[in-house]
């Protein structure tokens, strides 16, 4: 008789053990109250059969596996708590719920190519655990929420190409950010000081405006690639920019630029591209461009320069792109520009004041202007 308790008592207790367990494997509530309403933000009329949403079922549970039911758009952790919420670029109309804040062991966030309106929620810059936050090709408008230094763990942050405006929080100096793309918006105002680690930044397409300030960009010490084109920049293009230690790529194009400092790199200068085309850069073309180790290509295109362009670019063996037409260069090129030895593959020395730029070659395919254009550049003389 005392076995046969001992039996019964044991199936009791491994079925009270399984009823625990089938309890504690259920998705946090208010974590399904934030999904709810998350889903309820958007025009139903925009939730397609075949989309993820369509998928989202508050009959059944979000993280119980396994399901025919939540199949995309969200994840979750082994605690059972929503730690991705991942959209489809399927063109969802609506806002983003300000109960998104109750997800909080969201660690990633992409609502990328959609049709989001509206503010983005403050709440949104309470998540404790969000490392990567992607919200482009929408059409959020509004400003970056002040408070966005209570989040001290984002890593990667991309709203570009939405509808929003204001100056740049200079918060965002105090960010742990690696990746940083605010591009196609409305921002106006200088640029802050920008975070300290990092690595991509692109700025791109705004209203930007100002000089570029040396207290922004001091501390930077893993910029790799920056694009500031499409701005509203202006003043000279300082040398100690294009002389940070791990810069590769720079893009500082369509901007109000009148002058451009050069200085000599040293050997471990990573900088491969430059281009600072489409601005009012005024000057003469300067050799220590060609004393980078890396560069490879060069634009220089459509600003103001003067003078002869120096042999040096010709000898040039990592050069491969070198884009310098739309300015008033005169003389004639060096013959190893045309050799079959030269290292350049794409460019164009057109619409300047150049002589004898032979246009069997694709460098000179564009023609040059005018002599009497170039004799008002060169203050009238008879011959440049």
């Amino acid at each position: 008789m005392a076995s046969i308790a001992a039996s019964v008592s044991l199936f009791f207790f491994l079925h009270l053990l399984s009823i625990t367990a089938t309890v504690a494997q259920t998705t946090y509530p208010p974590d399904v109250s934030a999904l709810k309403a998350i889903k309820a933000a958007i025009d139903p009329t925009t939730i397609p059969d075949y989309s993820c949403l369509a998928t989202w079922d508050f009959t059944y549970d979000p993280c119980a596996t396994p399901s025919s039911h939540f199949l995309c758009g969200c994840a979750c952790g082994y605690d059972y708590r929503i730690n991705m919420l991942y959209f489809d670029a399927i063109g969802y109309v609506g806002t983003l719920s300000p109960l998104v804040s109750e997800l909080t062991d969201l660690e990633s966030i992409d609502l990328s190519n959609n049709k989001f309106s509206g503010p983005i929620p403050t709440s949104l810059f309470s998540l404790p655990n969000l490392i990567s936050l992607n919200l482009r090709n929408n059409s959020f408008s509004g400003s970056i929420p002040p408070v966005i230094p209570i989040l001290g763990t984002l890593q990667i942050l991309d709203l570009s190409s939405n509808s929003l405006s204001g100056p740049l929080p200079q918060t965002l100096s105090s960010r742990i950010l690696n990746r940083l793309d605010l591009s196609f918006n409305n921002f106006t105002g200088p640029i802050p000081k920008l975070p300290r680690n990092v690595r991509e930044l692109a700025l791109k397409s705004n209203y930007l405006s100002g000089i570029l300030p040396e207290t922004s960009f001091s501390e930077l010490v893993q910029l790799e690639a920056v694009d500031l084109s499409d701005n509203l920049l202006t003043g000279t293009i300082p040398g100690w920019f294009f002389l940070q230690p791990f810069l590769q790529r720079v893009d500082l194009s369509n901007n109000r630029f009148t002058g451009m400092e050069i200085l000599k790199p040293n050997n471990s200068n990573l900088v491969n591209t430059i281009d600072t085309g489409y601005n009012k850069i005024t000057g003469y073309l300067s050799t220590n461009f060609t004393v980078y180790p890396m560069l490879s290509s060069l634009s220089l295109r459509y600003n103001k320069l003067k003078g002869s362009i120096p042999k040096e670019f010709s000898r040039k063996k990592t050069l491969r792109s070198l884009f310098l037409d739309g300015n008033y260069l005169k003389g004639k090129p060096s013959k190893d520009f045309f050799s079959r030895k030269s290292s350049i593959v794409s460019g164009s020395f057109g619409d300047n004041c150049l002589k004898r730029c032979p246009k069997s070659s694709k460098l000179c395919s564009k023609s040059q202007k005018k002599s009497s254009i170039c004799r008002n550049a060169y203050g009238g003389k008879a011959k440049v």
